[in-house]
């Protein structure tokens, strides 16, 4: 086996070998190698544990970036403000407002490798325009009651995989909890203790209803695109 060196009389396997390693056994790169250093993502700045890291399409991990950030290849924010928004609602607590998370926020993401090199690493705007045709598509399903989508965020689906009964009984779970997809909350039109939760990627569209931390889901249309 190649190494890249030895340290202590131990022998460390080279680059392609560890990629291999932690493809076949999950982990990080630098849990194998003992967590020497503390990974953040180079995008939203968040501290990086191996459940939250990002995967490319071949399903190797990219230790650069969380599974929010960045998945299947492909960079999920292109402005700052965008990322912003979402870190806010997710981060803002008790202890720090949203405006101390967004002033810390608008302090550090400068600093992170992505938004240094956006120009060399943005894919010139291809990633945004698919999302707007998507909410294009999504809006002219015109589901009574559904408000209109202006954005959509990433979701991890480990987060979001709600299980629905079907009319035969069936409960089943339509997404991986492993992948990324594209979605949002909407409260109904019509008032009540519902919102609608919209789910999309390339592949499908996915619109349900549901009370309070997703209870009670319904599934309201699956759409292959």
């Amino acid at each position: 086996m190649d190494t890249l060196g030895k340290e202590n009389g131990d022998t460390v396997p080279n680059t392609e070998t560890l990629k291999l390693l932690s493809k076949l056994f999950d982990v990080s790169i630098n849990t194998l190698l003992g967590s020497p250093r503390k990974m953040i993502c180079q995008c939203c700045g968040m501290p990086l544990e191996d459940k939250f890291i990002s995967r490319e399409k071949d399903g190797f991990l990219n230790e650069n970036y969380c599974k929010w950030c960045y998945a299947d290849g492909k960079y999920m924010y292109s402005n700052t403000e965008d990322l912003i928004e979402v870190c806010v609602k997710n981060m803002a607590n008790d202890e720090f407002s949203a405006d101390d998370v967004r002033a810390y926020l608008h302090q550090i993401l400068p600093t992170l490798d992505y938004w240094k090199r956006y120009e060399e690493l943005g894919d010139d705007g291809a990633f945004d325009e698919f999302k707007s045709a998507l909410i294009d598509e999504i809006n002219a399903l015109n589901i009574d009651g559904m408000p209109k989508l202006t954005k959509l965020n990433a979701l991890v689906g480990s987060y979001v995989n709600l299980e629905y009964r079907l009319p035969n009984g069936e409960s089943v779970k339509f997404l991986d909890d492993n992948a990324t997809y594209l979605g949002n909350q909407l409260e109904c039109e019509f008032g009540g203790d519902r919102c609608f939760g919209v789910l999309a990627n390339m592949d499908f569209i996915l619109i349900s209803t549901y009370e309070e931390n997703g209870t009670n889901p319904e599934l309201v249309l699956y759409k292959k695109r």
